[in-house]
């Protein structure tokens, strides 16, 4: 699964039944991209899909701490995705788990990854589903348009914040 979008594509793949990796290269330092992913006023600004409101982003960045980040839609459906911080390495990786609220069980594991070279940032987002079914359900329900979409959307914030 490959979208482009604009200069840089949007990767999303599953090397196992249960594990789904998300690329994208950034034209930000690393240290800006981790910012735009850690702090609540960044993350209002490109978090999800343009044709939703973000109502909630709540941010409790320290290992053991929780985040809550929703949107709600014209018809005031909702959105919201919860978990808790397990490890953070400024700039370098988060470990959280992630909750979908309106669908609660077990939990999924992510491992983010910034990486920099000559100035861009390698954003990787490699997460552990709790079975196979749950991951395919996910992405049958259409995760990678949204995805693709919130990145591109988290690119053209990077921008402003330059």
């Amino acid at each position: 699964m490959t979208s482009k979008a604009s200069e840089h594509p949007t990767t999303l793949t599953t090397p196992s039944d249960r594990e789904l990796v998300i690329t994208r290269v950034f034209d930000a330092p690393r240290s800006l991209v981790f910012e735009a992913w850690t702090k609540p006023e960044h993350v209002r600004q490109w978090y999800g899909l343009r044709s939703l409101t973000t109502f909630v982003c709540e941010i409790d960045f320290r290992p053991g701490g929780a985040w809550r980040w929703g949107q709600r839609g014209p018809d005031g459906s909702e959105v919201v995705f919860s978990g808790e911080y397990k490890e953070i390495v400024p700039p370098e990786r988060i470990v959280y788990t992630e909750v979908f609220e309106q669908m609660p069980g077990p939990v999924v594991l992510t491992t983010l990854s910034f990486d920099e070279e000559d100035g861009r940032t390698t954003l990787t987002s490699r997460s552990v589903w709790p079975s196979a079914e749950i991951l395919a359900g996910a992405i049958a329900m259409g995760m990678e348009a949204g995805v693709v979409e919130q990145y591109e959307r988290l690119d053209e914030h990077l921008r402003t914040m330059t």
